[in-house]
C-alpha cells in the first residue's frame, strides 16, 4: 500500500451531547409540535420521549413533572411573542401603522406554531397549576397594556377618536385574533389565517380612527 494512502474506516461519527440549556429547548419545541399534532391533553412524556429517542427519565431529569414542561413552553411562547411583537412595533412610523403591524405579525406568529392558542387559552391547563394561570395572566395583561399604549398614543396624536375607551379597544384587539384562529381550526385551515386577518383588521382600523384623520386623509 503506498505510504499516503488514507485508511478506510468503518467508524461513524459520534452524535454530540446536548448541554443541558439546549436539550431543555428542544423538549419545550417538541412538546409544542405534538400538542400541535395530536392536541395539548393527549401528549405525555412518554410521547415527547420517543420523538426524541429518550426514555422518560432523561425527560424528567430536566423537568421534575409535564406542567413544569408547559410552563416552560408558554414561556417560552412569551418570548418569542413578545419579541416579534416589539419588532413590529419598532418598525412603525407611527401608533395605527404598529397596531397594524403587531395583529398580523401576530397571526403570522401564530401560523407558524398552531399550538400557541391551546396552550395559552388552555381551560384544562388554567385548571390544574397555579402557576401557569398566573403566568398566561401576565401575559395576556402584559400584551393588553402594549396595544393600550399604542391607542393612547394614537389619541394623543389626533389619530385615534377621543372618545376611544383604550382598554375595550385593547381586548377588542385581542379577541379578534382568537376569533381568525378559532374559524382557522373549525374550517381545518382551509380560510388562511394571515390572509383573513387583512381583510378583518382594517375594519377595527376604521371603528377607531379620529373622523377628523379621515377627512384629512
Amino acid at each position: 500500500m503506498p505510504k499516503n494512502t488514507p485508511v478506510a474506516t468503518t467508524e461513524t461519527p459520534r452524535k454530540r451531547r446536548m448541554g443541558g440549556a439546549e436539550r431543555q429547548e428542544k423538549i419545550i419545541q417538541v412538546a409544542i409540535d405534538l400538542a400541535a399534532k395530536i392536541g395539548l391533553e393527549s401528549v405525555t412524556t412518554q410521547d415527547m420521549a420517543d420523538a426524541m429517542g429518550l426514555t422518560q427519565g432523561a425527560i424528567f431529569r430536566h423537568f421534575p413533572t409535564k406542567d413544569d414542561i408547559w410552563l416552560a413552553a408558554i414561556n417560552w411562547v412569551r418570548s418569542g411573542l413578545m419579541s416579534v411583537v416589539e419588532a413590529a412595533a419598532a418598525n412603525s412610523e407611527n401608533p395605527l401603522e404598529a397596531l397594524n403591524g403587531i395583529f398580523l405579525t401576530h397571526v403570522s406568529f401564530i401560523a407558524k406554531h398552531p399550538a400557541i392558542p391551546r396552550l395559552v387559552f388552555s381551560d384544562s391547563l388554567l385548571r390544574r397549576d397555579p402557576r401557569l394561570k398566573q403566568l398566561i395572566q401576565e401575559i395576556v395583561t402584559g400584551y393588553e397594556s402594549k396595544v393600550e399604549g399604542l391607542l393612547g398614543q394614537a389619541k394623543a396624536t389626533g389619530l385615534a377618536r377621543l372618545d376611544l375607551d383604550e382598554g375595550s379597544a385593547a381586548t377588542l384587539f385581542l379577541g379578534m385574533i382568537q376569533g381568525l384562529v378559532l374559524q382557522s381550526n373549525i374550517f381545518g385551515g382551509r380560510r388562511s389565517l394571515l390572509d383573513e386577518a387583512k381583510k378583518v383588521f382594517p375594519i377595527y382600523l376604521n371603528g377607531i380612527r379620529s373622523r377628523n384623520n379621515d377627512e384629512q386623509a
